[in-house]
């Protein structure tokens, strides 16, 4: 039975059994994905308090460490018995130069994944993997196996931070992508890049009537030609030079009657066109880019996932690589800004990722970016039973979406700790006029449990706000007993009372019941939030887009504009 192929969704799971369970054959436009770098560093989610402060406290959004365990020798396997030809030769090949350590086990779980997105990409799509040099090398032979070395386009070289100071190597500054096609027949449409201004300075030399600064460029080109660009223009014969004219004749009589033709003062001089600076497109694209800022802490787009990339970079690659009403995937869609620019842009889009948290960090973003947004999250529990299999499978995980049900957010890492020892979630708000945060805390319990467990929570959260209890069994009589006991919170700036201990049920939250708490303000949700997001008359910002259909060159008819050259 065909797989019918469902848009603007989030799904939660393990990318490859998503691919292989919900994306259909040749269905995708473009693939963007920015996997752990196998850099054996934990990368964090920084959760900023009221008003904007980051907290001290962090969770770990996933290790960026791979091991050589059973599950990546099951992958191996899978490589080198089912996997294409090429593909199982180069893994076996390098397994045995490599060995079985870490890196390999990096490169297994790469290949089976990269082997099912070439699947799912059309014939016309592209992808465009993001990493860093520590493995873009190996990365790169994988990719070239899979895709065909003929279909590799660019190794696009990224300036991700100002500067890196290095004791004993110069500073890592930049990130590696690697963009592909599935064919030769693939979507690009050209973008320009803003000039230097040393270039403007220079190549502005001459001045009009008006005062205005333009450059000549040459109206010719190379070689005679038999059709109307061969014949003479205004009495000059540029096929005894073997050129031809750039222009058709209606043109040129055109651009002279607008004024853009530079007439010499000499007999024998050519006529030139005149480009201002409005004429001029551009720098068409390189591969090096360093005019996108690199995300920083007072960026107001950062959300405190540390692998966060820049809103402008996503806009670039989807602008080049699709056109509007184009299918985007990112299989490692984190904090979601591959996802958030395929929305703004007019891109329909699929993003997965395997925790929970990044699932509800992506949720919060949609809304806050695009607060009209219909969008379905699925593999997430809809019901007590799946919420019970969530549960027995990994607790942290069922913590974490359980949490994220009401909002809370988690206060540390993954191990409790410190001052939050006891705490699964946090909820701040405000709660007086001078701005000073209160706190819901909250506890989650997925297994039985008795009156003590509101004892519990009720020492915590002593000098808290209001306590909040998640449980995925119904509470007892002597627990809702016990919670009613513990009297109200009374709300300063609101002037009401709210219960002290709640007792919610998963099944409960599933039903839409929330917590009973004074409104959040802005400044106290429990994810930083995301501005939201306004279409712009461009793709991406300043920068300049010609659309086209496949990657065959195209010319406007009666264009006033040469291409630019790379002298130029």
């Amino acid at each position: 039975m065909a797989v019918e192929l469902n848009t603007n969704v989030l799904y939660f799971g393990d990318n490859l059994e998503i691919l292989r369970k919900y994306i259909p054959d040749n269905s995708i436009d473009l693939i963007y994905l920015d996997p752990p770098f196998n850099s054996k560093k934990d990368y964090n989610i920084l959760f900023k308090e009221n008003g904007g402060i980051e907290s001290e406290a962090q969770i770990h959004a996933f290790s960026d460490t791979w091991h050589w365990t059973q599950a990546a020798q099951d992958t191996y396997h899978e490589v080198v018995t089912k996997g294409p030809l090429k593909v199982a030769k180069l893994i076996d090949s390098l397994r045995d130069a490599i060995g079985s350590n870490d890196i390999m086990a990096y490169l297994v779980m790469m290949t089976i994944r990269l082997t099912e997105l070439h699947r799912v990409l059309k014939p016309t799509g592209s992808l465009y993997l993001h990493c860093d040099p520590t493995m873009s090398h190996y990365i790169k032979i994988v990719l070239d196996q899979i895709f065909g070395p003929s279909n590799f386009r660019n190794e696009i070289v990224w300036k991700r931070t100002s500067a890196h100071s290095s004791a004993n190597k110069a500073g890592a500054v930049h990130d590696i992508i690697l963009f592909y096609t599935k064919g030769s027949n693939f979507i690009w449409n050209s973008l320009y890049q803003e000039y230097d201004p040393l270039y403007l300075e220079t190549f502005l030399d001459e001045v009009d009537e008006k005062g205005r600064l333009y450059k000549r460029m040459d109206l010719t080109g190379d070689g005679v030609s038999r059709g109307e660009s061969g014949k003479p223009w205004r009495g000059i014969d540029v096929t005894a030079k073997g050129r031809h004219w750039a222009y058709s004749l209606g043109t040129l009589e055109q651009l002279d009657k607008q004024g853009k033709i530079h007439w010499p003062k000499k007999a024998d001089g050519m006529p030139r066109l005149k480009q201002y600076r409005n004429d001029l497109p551009g720098v068409l694209l390189q591969d090096v880019w360093t005019d996108i800022r690199p995300m920083h802490n007072l960026s107001s787009e950062r959300l405190g996932y540390e692998t966060q990339k820049p809103l402008a970079l996503l806009e670039r690659i989807i602008s080049a690589s699709s056109n509007k009403g184009d299918v985007v995937l990112d299989p490692f869609c984190g904090c979601g800004t591959a996802v958030v620019a395929a929305q703004k842009l007019g891109r329909k889009w699929i993003g997965i990722d395997i925790t929970h948290l990044a699932i509800n960090l992506m949720r919060n973003r949609l809304k806050d970016s695009f607060p009209r947004i219909k969008f379905e999250v699925i593999g997430e529990p809809k019901d007590l039973a799946s919420a019970k299999a969530l549960a027995h499978q990994d607790r942290y995980q069922f913590q974490y979406w359980a949490g994220g049900l009401i909002g809370a957010r988690p206060p540390g890492g993954l191990k409790k700790k410190g001052a939050d020892q006891g705490i699964d979630g946090v909820i701040p708000f405000i709660d007086n006029p001078e701005g000073k945060a209160s706190r819901v805390i909250v506890q989650v319990k997925s297994g039985h449990i008795g009156v003590n467990a509101v004892r519990e929570l009720t020492a915590v959260a002593a000098k808290e706000a209001i306590g909040v209890l998640i449980t995925l069994e119904p509470p007892t009589t002597p627990m809702i007993t016990e919670a009613i006991s513990t009297g109200y919170y009374h709300s300063q700036l609101y002037d009401k009372d709210y219960p002290k201990i709640q007792i919610l049920t998963i099944e409960e939250l599933l039903q839409g019941k929330m917590v009973d708490m004074p409104p959040q303000t802005q400044t106290s949700i429990a994810f930083p939030k995301a501005p939201r997001v306004k279409k712009s008359p461009s793709p991406q910002g300043n920068m300049m887009y010609e659309p086209s259909a496949r990657n065959t060159p195209r010319v406007a008819e009666g264009t006033a504009q040469l291409p630019m050259t790379e002298a130029e």
